[in-house]
């Protein structure tokens, strides 16, 4: 396919995926359980953390995680005393247990009340077509109390060579506006042309077979390579291409 059959197979695949009805099997249907700002940005950090490995097991570990702050993500962070975090330590999801569930919990109220929100960190390392600068910086202030140094390793680091997949994928549900409802749209201040993609097992297969990664390892330096291409096909919302690559892979086993 040359450049103009490329877009256009994609686009026809992203009009297809982009729809409310996969939500029933992705794990971004938790924060849509939510109607208010701040409930759906902590609920879908704390989503996207954990939203790897089978996606029916991280729809039902993000449905525990809802149920144990009370279904009340935002009042739970801001407003929890050191009692309240208790019941939380019996949390597991893979290798992100109850230590790593509390200290996020801690993380996020020192980030509400002292920074003002998740969004403003990002909002301000942001560089003028990508947020992997805002990522890395956002790690650093998160783990700014006292914290295990194994629950650094739940947010990636693209610093580090990280292509920080389930990052990318929370920032794609805060910034990519709300025109399908499946995306939220709620971070006005950041544009869907700063976005990278979340590059996974399944969009960077699909990436080498479409000629858009020739990169074999999917880390930070792949997901800039398909972030130039991807730009190439649409500047302003090249994301939207994750519906096509991750459905490509995922559901024609493409």
């Amino acid at each position: 396919m040359n450049k103009t059959e490329l877009k256009e197979f994609l686009d026809t695949k992203v009009d297809y995926y982009n729809h409310p009805r996969f939500l029933e099997t992705d794990p971004l249907q938790i924060p849509h359980r939510f109607s208010r700002k701040e409930d759906i940005e902590i609920c879908g950090f704390l989503t996207a953390t954990i939203a790897w490995g089978n996606r029916k097991s991280i729809i039902n570990n993000a449905t525990t995680m809802m149920e144990l702050l009370d279904n009340a993500p935002a009042d739970f962070v801001k407003n929890h005393q050191e009692d309240d975090l208790e019941k939380l330590s019996g949390f597991v999801h893979r290798t992100f247990n109850g230590t790593d569930f509390i200290y996020f919990i801690r993380g996020l109220q020192n980030i509400y009340r002292q920074y003002g929100g998740l969004e403003s960190i990002f909002v301000k390392s942001a560089g003028p077509d990508s947020l992997q600068s805002s990522i890395s910086a956002f790690k650093q202030v998160f783990f700014e109390l006292p914290h295990l140094n194994r629950t650094t390793k739940h947010v990636s680091d693209p610093k580090k060579g990280s292509a920080a997949k389930r990052i990318n994928m929370f920032l794609r549900w805060m910034v990519r506006n709300n025109s399908t409802g499946v995306d939220f749209g709620l971070w006005k201040t950041l544009s869907p042309s700063q976005l990278s993609c979340p590059l996974d097992v399944h969009s960077g297969n699909v990436a080498r077979k479409l000629g858009l990664l020739t990169r074999k390892q999917n880390d930070a330096k792949a997901v800039f390579e398909l972030d130039q291409n991807l730009r190439g096909l649409d500047p302003l919302d090249p994301v939207k291409y994750d519906f096509a690559l991750f459905g490509l892979g995922v559901f024609e086993k493409f």
